[in-house]
C-alpha cells in the first residue's frame, strides 16, 4: 500500500455505516455533504481522535494522566497517519486576564521589546506583564477594571431603614443583615435616608470602629459596626466567586458597576511599565492599536538589538492581516471573540511553523467570513498544503470546496439514511455528478427576488456608537426579511447586539452559543415534547408522570438513567459500556408494561422525527415535531443526546424550540453556519414563513443566496475595525447589485 494516502478501512464511528476510503497525503481534501451525514464522524471521530489518541500513547503514563482523553474509534484500521493539528470553532475562552496578545504570543515579544529597547529602562520583560506583580497595576491586580457597589442600585432613599431603603435582598426589613444598622442606634430608623445628615451618610455607608449589641434569647451580642459599603465588598466583591452560588451571583450583579481602573485607566499596568516608551508610544498603546497600524509602528523600530523581534512581530501581525483579522487590537479579551475569529487566530499560530508532514484539520473554516475574506482563507490553506502538510477541512461554502484537490462526498442523507461515501474526486467530477445533492447544488444559486414585502413601520437605532460603531442611525422595518450585511468586525454584531437588542428585549434571538448538551439532554427533553409524552403515558395508564422519567422515578436504579455505565481506566482511556440491567434503555423495567397506542416509551423515543409525526395525532406535539422537522432535523430521533449534535444541528434545534412561539422580532445570528447547500433554500422558506405571519425578521449573514432573498439589506463597512462601522448601503439586494462602493455588491451578481 502506498504511503501517499491514508488508509481507512471500517469505520463505523456514529452513523457510519463500515466506510472504507484512501486521503491523499500531502493535498487539501475538503468533506462535503448534508448537516449530519457523517462527516465530523469521519474527519474528527476518527482520523483525529485516532492520530491524536496515538501521539499520546507515546508519552509516560504519568503524563498521559494529564493530558486531555481519546478513545480509540470504531474502526478496523486506519494507516499511513501523521500527527494531528485540529483547529476547530470552539470559542478561545479564557478569562479576564487572556487576550489576544497574550494567547497568540505576540505580547511576550512586544514585552521583550519593550525591555529591550523601551527608554527609561524600567527592568525585564516580566515588568511589562499584568498577570505578574512585578507589572500589574497594584490599584486593579491587572484586571483593568474596578469592581464597584452601585449606591443608586443598592439604596432608595425616599425610603427609612424600616421601609426597606436597602434594595439587596438579604437586608430585607427583619433579616439578621439590616438588624445590624436598626438595632444599633445610631440611626433614626423611621427617617427617610434622603432627610439624613453627611455624618449619617458616612456612617451608614463607611462607618467602622464601633460596637453595636444586639438584643437575642440568650442575652445581648457584641459585634463590631461595619458600614454598608464595606460590608457588601467583603462579602461579594472580594471573595472569590466560585465560592458564590449562581443564584447569588446574578443578584450581585444587578447592585455593581465595571469602571475603568481610575490608576491605570484601564491598560492594566504599572506606572512604571506606562512610562517607559518606544518612538513615543508605551506598550498600553501599542495594544490598543489596530493590527494594521501596530505592524506600521513596530516597522519604524530601528534598533540594531531590535531587529529579531522586529522581523518576528511583523512577520504573526501579518499572518493576522492576512486572515482578515487587521480590525482587531492585541488588548482584545479573547472572551468577546466570535467562533469564526478564534478558528483564524488558531490558524495564525501554525502559520509560523517549519513543521512539516503534518495534518491540519479544519471545521468549517469559512464560518463568519465575508465571501471577500474567503479568498484569503484559501491562501492560508494552500499555504499550508504546499510546505508539505496533508490538510482536511469539512466545509459546506462553495468557495472553499473549489479549492480542494480530492473531494470526500459524504451521505446521501443524514443520520441513519447517511454514513456512507457517495463521491470521491476532483471538484471537476462532483460538477458533473447528478446523483448526489452536492454535486447538484454546487451549479445551483438562489436568484435576486424580484418582488419585495413593503414594511408596515420602522424601529430606528438612534446614535448608536458602540464599539466602532460612528454614531449610527438607521432604520430597520418592520414585517420583512432584513439581512445584515458587511465584512468581519464591519460592526454588525454590534448594530444587532449591542445596539438594537437592548432597546427590544422582547425580540426572541436565535445565536450561536451552544445549547445545553448535558448528556441526559435530548431532543424530547429541549423542546418540550417530553412533558407532553410523560403526561399523555400518566393519563393513560393511570401512573404518575414522574414514573416515564429516567431523571426520576422510572430511571433503572443501576445506571440512575443514562443508559450506560462509564469505567475510569486512570491514564487509559474510561471504558463506556451499556448498562446491563436496562440494556441501555435508560428506564426500570416496570414502566415498559406500559403502552400508549401500542407503543412502550423507549419505542417512542426511538422514533425518528419524521416517524413520530406519522404516531402523534395532538395538535400541541405536533406543532414542535413539525417545528424540527421544518428545520431540517427529521432524521433525528427523539432520544438522541444533545451531546452528541454537530454545531449547524445545535442552532437548528435552537430555532426549532422558537418557531412555535409567536414572536414579533426574530434576530438570527449566521443562521446557515453548519448547513449544506440545499438546505439553505429551507431555512430562507422558514424565514419568509415567519415573516408572512407577521414577525419582522433580521439575519447577520454571509451566506450570498440569503442575501439575494433578503426584502432589505443594511451593509456595514467598508472595513472592519476603526474603518468599518458605518451604514455603506441601505436598500433591496436588486438596488446593492449597482452599488460600486459595497464590497458585498460585487459577490452577490
Amino acid at each position: 500500500m502506498s504511503h501517499s494516502f491514508i488508509d481507512i478501512q471500517g469505520a463505523r464511528e456514529n452513523n457510519l455505516k463500515n466506510v472504507s476510503l484512501q486521503i491523499p497525503k500531502r493535498k487539501i481534501t475538503v468533506f462535503t455533504g448534508v448537516s449530519g451525514s457523517g462527516k465530523s464522524s469521519i474527519v474528527f471521530d476518527t482520523i483525529s481522535a485516532e492520530a491524536q489518541r496515538q501521539l499520546n500513547e507515546t508519552f509516560t503514563a504519568f503524563a498521559r494522566n494529564r493530558l486531555p482523553r481519546h478513545k480509540q474509534p470504531d474502526v478496523d484500521s486506519i494507516d499511513h497517519l501523521s500527527t494531528a493539528i485540529v483547529i476547530d470553532q470552539k470559542r478561545l475562552g479564557g478569562n479576564s486576564r487572556s487576550t489576544l496578545g497574550t494567547i497568540t504570543d505576540l505580547y511576550s515579544i512586544l514585552r521583550l521589546l519593550f525591555s529591550r529597547v523601551g527608554q527609561p529602562f524600567i527592568g525585564y520583560s516580566n515588568a511589562f506583564s499584568f498577570n505578574d506583580p512585578q507589572g500589574m497595576c497594584p490599584e486593579c491586580q491587572g484586571i483593568g477594571k474596578k469592581v464597584e457597589l452601585d449606591l443608586k442600585k443598592l439604596l432608595d432613599p425616599s425610603k427609612s431603614l424600616n421601609e426597606g431603603a436597602v434594595l439587596f435582598p438579604i437586608f430585607s426589613v427583619d433579616s439578621w443583615y439590616l438588624k445590624n444598622y436598626t438595632f444599633s442606634g445610631f440611626f433614626d430608623n423611621d427617617k427617610k435616608l434622603s432627610d439624613y445628615t453627611d455624618e449619617e451618610w458616612e456612617l451608614l455607608l463607611y462607618g467602622k470602629d464601633r460596637k453595636v449589641s444586639f438584643p437575642s434569647k440568650g442575652g445581648p451580642i457584641e459585634a463590631e459596626f461595619e458600614g454598608l459599603v464595606h460590608k457588601f465588598n467583603r462579602l461579594y466583591i472580594q471573595r472569590d466567586s466560585s465560592e458564590l452560588s449562581e443564584r447569588t451571583m446574578n443578584h450581585v450583579k444587578n447592585f455593581i458597576t465595571h469602571a475603568p481602573c481610575p490608576l491605570c485607566q484601564g491598560t492594566r499596568l504599572s506606572q512604571a511599565a506606562l512610562s517607559c516608551r518606544i518612538n513615543g508610544y508605551n506598550i498600553a498603546e501599542c495594544t490598543a492599536m489596530e493590527i494594521s497600524e501596530l505592524k506600521k509602528v513596530i516597522e519604524g523600530i530601528r534598533e540594531p538589538i531590535a531587529q529579531t523581534m522586529v522581523n518576528s512581530l511583523t512577520e504573526r501581525l501579518q499572518h493576522l492581516i492576512d486572515m482578515g483579522l487587521d480590525y482587531l487590537t492585541l488588548n482584545r479579551e479573547t472572551t468577546t471573540l466570535s467562533g469564526g475569529e478564534s478558528q483564524r487566530v488558531k490558524m495564525v499560530r501554525h502559520l509560523g511553523s517549519s513543521l512539516t508532514d503534518m495534518m491540519y484539520v479544519f471545521d468549517e473554516p469559512s464560518v463568519g467570513l465575508h465571501p471577500r475574506d474567503v479568498q484569503r482563507l484559501n491562501g492560508m490553506l494552500r499555504k499550508l498544503r504546499d510546505k508539505g502538510n496533508t490538510v482536511l477541512v469539512v466545509e459546506h461554502d462553495r468557495d472553499v470546496i473549489e479549492i480542494a484537490d480530492h473531494v470526500v462526498d459524504v451521505g446521501p442523507y443524514a443520520g441513519t439514511r447517511g454514513g456512507e461515501i457517495v463521491f470521491q474526486g476532483t471538484v471537476e467530477e462532483l460538477y458533473s455528478q447528478e446523483n448526489t445533492l452536492t454535486g447538484r447544488f454546487m451549479r445551483q444559486s438562489l436568484p435576486i427576488k424580484e418582488s419585495f414585502r413593503k414594511p408596515s413601520g420602522h424601529m430606528r437605532i438612534s446614535g448608536a456608537n458602540v464599539h466602532n460603531l460612528k454614531n449610527v442611525t438607521v432604520d430597520i422595518p418592520e414585517g420583512v426579511l432584513t439581512v445584515v450585511t458587511g465584512v468581519a468586525g464591519s460592526g454588525k454584531s454590534s448594530l444587532i447586539h449591542h445596539a438594537f437588542l437592548p432597546e427590544h428585549p422582547e425580540a426572541i434571538v436565535i445565536d450561536q452559543s451552544a445549547v445545553s448538551t448535558s448528556i441526559r439532554s435530548n431532543p424530547a427533553t429541549y423542546t418540550g415534547i417530553m412533558d407532553d409524552l410523560r403526561k399523555r403515558f400518566a393519563k393513560a395508564n393511570g401512573q404518575s408522570p414522574s414514573l416515564f422519567s429516567f431523571n426520576s422515578k422510572g430511571a433503572c436504579p443501576e445506571c440512575q438513567g443514562l443508559g450506560f455505565i462509564y469505567t475510569d481506566l486512570a491514564f487509559m482511556e474510561g471504558v463506556v459500556s451499556p448498562c446491563e440491567t436496562c440494556e441501555g434503555r435508560r428506564f426500570r423495567d416496570e414502566v415498559l408494561q406500559y403502552k400508549l397506542n401500542g407503543k412502550r416509551i423507549t419505542e417512542v423515543l426511538d422514533m425518528t422525527v419524521l416517524q413520530a409525526l406519522d404516531f402523534f395525532e395532538n395538535k400541541e406535539i405536533r406543532l414542535r415535531l413539525q417545528s424540527l422537522h421544518d428545520v431540517g432535523l427529521h432524521y433525528l430521533t427523539l432520544g438522541q443526546p444533545l451531546s452528541t449534535l454537530s454545531g449547524g444541528e445545535n442552532q437548528r434545534i435552537k430555532l426549532a424550540s422558537e418557531l412555535h412561539k409567536q414572536g414579533k422580532v426574530y434576530v438570527m445570528d449566521e443562521p446557515t453556519t453548519g448547513l449544506h447547500m440545499s438546505d439553505v433554500g429551507h431555512l430562507v422558506d422558514i424565514m419568509n414563513r415567519l415573516v408572512d405571519n407577521g414577525s419582522s425578521v433580521i439575519v447577520i449573514e454571509h451566506n450570498l443566496d440569503v442575501i439575494r432573498q433578503a426584502d432589505w439589506i443594511i451593509d456595514m463597512g467598508p472595513e472592519g475595525g476603526s474603518r468599518g462601522g458605518t451604514v455603506v448601503f441601505e436598500g433591496t439586494p436588486g438596488q446593492l447589485v449597482k452599488a460600486e462602493y459595497s464590497l458585498t455588491a460585487k459577490y452577490v451578481v
